[in-house]
């Protein structure tokens, strides 16, 4: 194996014909032009840098090998593929077999991935939120914090982490429909890596749930713009410490149907928002309470 420091050394005449001698740098060859011999062959390119690309011509300068693109690719590792049909003895047979199986880390990586890119291309999340939960996820899988967890569990509760932290409106029963893990143990993850990580719980803001449940109850931009309002004063008033989320939309949504003489149920407000019939009628009293609206 030559460098191009090497090539440059060599002549540029033809040892058998004496033509001129022309590159292939997509086949890495030295040929004569003339006769088509080939001088030199698997020329080694040692001018692509690993630096980061930003530009057209710094992007065909890159280098071709080394870790993946982007952190939701999973790193595969490289393997050798080897054909087990001729091989006789039976212990090269279980070499071969042990060569083609990735590691146990690697193919946890690689279901964890799958897993979050399934969920967040169903919930129509943003690239960076899915980048954030998997980060999150590496960090607790080096903290060893999956073992005698789930995998789909953990992947779960790292995306209803990174979703409340960038303030996506996205709730945690939201997540759930999406998996097959059952509630209890999401819940349980998702406080294990609180807990062992050292993170912050950030709030959810229940203004941010607001444009969505107004999109699908179909009700107008007025009841919309008269629902925050709603909130946004009970919010700069009274403490919503202990208070779901959820809860304050279902309560506010339905007071303002009621003001407003809109024909929808609390069932099917509390369906939609996914809280229980109880929860929105306590919060309603207490938004007419404290509010002192008049119904």
């Amino acid at each position: 194996m030559e460098t191009k420091s090497e090539i440059n050394s060599l002549s540029n005449i033809c040892p058998e014909c004496g033509g001129k001698i022309i590159s292939l740098q997509s086949k890495g060859e030295i040929v004569c032009g003339q006769c088509g011999l080939v001088i030199s062959e698997r020329l080694l390119d040692i001018y692509h840098s690993g630096k980061r690309a930003f530009t057209k011509q710094e992007k065909e300068k890159r280098e071709r090998t080394g870790s993946p693109i982007s952190i939701l690719l999973p790193d595969m590792g490289l393997s050798t593929v080897i054909d087990k049909n001729n091989i006789k003895n039976p212990d090269l047979k279980r070499a071969a077999k042990w060569n083609s199986r990735m590691t146990w880390d690697k193919r946890n990586m690689l279901i964890a991935t799958t897993e979050l890119k399934r969920i967040g291309s169903n919930l129509n999340l943003p690239a960076h939120i899915k980048k954030s939960a998997i980060r999150l996820y590496k960090e607790a899988f080096k903290k060893k914090l999956l073992r005698g967890r789930s995998i789909n569990g953990m992947v779960a509760a790292c995306l209803y982490f990174a979703c409340r932290e960038k303030k996506i409106p996205r709730t945690l029963q939201e997540i759930l429909d999406e998996t097959s893990v059952n509630a209890k143990n999401v819940r349980r993850c998702y406080r294990t890596i609180i807990r062992e990580l050292n993170l912050k719980v950030p709030s959810t803001d229940p203004i941010s749930l607001i444009p969505r449940f107004i999109a699908e109850l179909n009700l107008d931009a007025e009841v919309e713009k008269t629902t925050i309002n709603i909130l946004q004063t009970f919010i700069s008033n009274y403490s919503t410490s202990g208070k779901d989320p959820k809860g304050l939309c279902a309560g506010a949504l339905y007071l303002v149907c009621k003001v407003r003489n809109k024909r929808i149920s609390q069932k099917e407000i509390a369906n939609l928002v996914g809280v229980t019939e109880v929860t929105l009628r306590s919060r309603y009293k207490e938004l007419i309470k404290k509010l002192n609206i008049s119904i």
